[in-house]
């Protein structure tokens, strides 16, 4: 009820607090510099149709665009954009080391379709269905965002026989989705077979991790583009295996995100360790050879 009043409280909260109104100083001053060039008729990017919209509605005092909007509008994106890429990434890289076969034959297409010396790119991902379908299911077992965003019902709504008065908070149970048996031929195993069909890539329906209709993620496209990229980057280059003598598990830990939890076990302990997340042993995949990097 009183959000000022936390600035006044000592906690490790007032860390975040300071590190967002960093990073709001950051967005505004990117804000001014786009202003200084900004051409209406020439929108360049997301602030500059935003800045459109301010100027269109300057004469509505009661107009949500404004330049406060306009910041936190550009973080959600932010936020929204790495966090979620990022730990589907991981997710990915986890896979292939606990999937080695699955790996070699992603690399297989990779070496094929593009070759080890070409950077990837959007126009190859037609050509790679194995690829393609290797990051759907990483989204698919990954299942990062398990009961959705959080939605409200604009007006009184009756969905499957229950009534939905206006106003109602409503969730998505997306990993009911991603799991279903009756949808999903080994619902709870790593299996790009599930996207593939006759060697193609095939869609599902049932396959909903950046949502549906007209409240659908903004930054699907965006991030679709990034997992390809980065993805297929890292598995041109490298090989991706647990350390010696060391497991890895599948160990999840909730944060706004379910990421991969700390899969390091020895002697049937999980440990924490002071090595990047995925501990894995990267490969430099050299034209003749995989040599330690």
């Amino acid at each position: 009820m009183f959000p000022w009043i936390m600035k006044f409280i000592p906690g490790p909260h007032k860390t975040v607090l300071v590190k967002w109104e960093k990073l709001q100083l950051f967005i505004a001053r990117v804000i001014e510099n786009h202003r200084r060039d900004w051409n209406p008729d020439k929108p360049r990017d997301f602030i500059d149709a935003y800045l459109n919209e301010i100027e269109k509605h300057a004469d509505n005092p009661t107009s949500s665009f404004n330049d406060e909007n306009l910041i936190v509008s550009t973080l959600d994106l932010f936020f929204a954009g790495t966090e979620t890429t990022s730990t589907t990434l991981r997710w990915g890289l986890l896979f292939m080391a606990l999937y080695p076969e699955i790996q070699e034959k992603v690399q297989a297409e990779i070496d094929t379709v593009i070759g080890r010396s070409q950077p990837p790119s959007m126009a190859a991902r037609e050509s790679m269905p194995y690829t393609n379908a290797v990051i759907h299911e990483v989204q698919r077992m990954g299942n990062i965002i398990p009961l959705n965003v959080p939605r409200e019902v604009t007006v009184d709504t009756t969905l499957a026989g229950y009534h939905l008065p206006k106003g109602t908070i409503i969730l998505t149970n997306l990993t009911a989705l991603h799991r279903d048996p009756t949808e999903w031929a080994t619902p709870d195993t790593f299996n790009p077979q599930h996207f593939l069909e006759n060697g193609q890539f095939k869609k599902r329906e049932a396959f909903l991790p950046f949502s549906i209709g007209k409240r659908a993620c903004l930054g699907e496209q965006l991030a679709k583009t990034e997992l390809f990229i980065f993805f297929t980057s890292l598995l041109q280059k490298f090989t991706f295996k647990p350390p010696h003598n060391e497991k890895l598990t599948l160990k999840s830990r909730i944060g706004i995100t379910i990421s991969p939890a700390s899969h390091r076990e020895q002697k049937g302990k999980q440990e924490e360790s002071a090595c990047p997340p995925l501990k894995a042993r990267r490969l430099l995949r050299s034209e003749g050879t995989n040599r330690i990097e």
